[in-house]
């Protein structure tokens, strides 16, 4: 009889404490809570930082700009679009045209806010990682940064990058939603410097 009265009780004393808990969440502040709405990939956006320096924190910025960029002009959010390339079997046409011509309208976008670094301050990042002699190297490194600067404007290094850029390649590497950014930057990173080392052989 004991038993059967406890086992009775039992769903109020579970309706009790779910009252509890959600009287202490109120109490502190959670009364107004919203389920999160993924950003408006078309929104205004809060100016881009990174901690990485160098070649890294600039494409790691370009490719932050060309991912919602792209999720924009396909009308949907950052979150949607990784989503979708990483269930896909590989991507479609307009998603490698978005977001080539995302990472395009970064570019533009990072000159006109003033945070493009000069070529000359990328170049010995370039180097080190190319398949250079060191004789040329040392010809590359000893130019003065104004004549680097001068032949190589930032803005068009990086446009040429991203023309050169295999992008459906890049999306098709996608397994999971989380790895947009992790398959894009890298290919990204390399790809300008690639473009500087094979522009920069020219001045010497």
């Amino acid at each position: 009889m004991i038993a059967g009265v406890r086992v009775a009780a039992l769903p109020a004393v579970a309706l009790a404490l779910v009252v509890g808990v959600a009287g202490v969440q109120v109490a502190a502040g959670g009364g107004d809570f919203r389920p999160l709405v993924p950003a408006d990939a078309c929104g205004e956006r809060a100016p881009t930082t990174s901690r990485a320096e160098g070649i890294e924190g600039l494409t790691e910025q370009l490719v932050l700009r060309g991912v919602d960029d792209a999720a924009c002009t396909l009308g949907v959010s950052r979150e949607a679009l990784t989503l979708e390339l990483a269930q896909q079997d590989e991507p479609t046409d307009a998603q490698v045209d978005a977001l080539r011509d995302g990472l395009r309208t970064a570019v533009g976008e990072m000159a006109d806010d003033g945070v493009l670094p000069p070529s000359s301050s990328l170049v010995d990042e370039a180097l080190d990682g190319a398949d250079v002699n060191r004789l040329l190297a040392a010809a590359i490194r000893a130019l003065p940064d104004s004549v680097i600067d001068d032949a190589l404007p930032t803005e068009d290094v990086l446009t040429r990058a991203v023309d050169e850029l295999d992008v459906r390649a890049v999306l098709t590497d996608l397994d999971d939603a989380d790895a947009l950014r992790d398959e894009v930057e890298p290919a990204v990173m390399q790809a300008v410097r690639d473009e500087l080392v094979d522009r920069v052989r020219n001045l010497v």
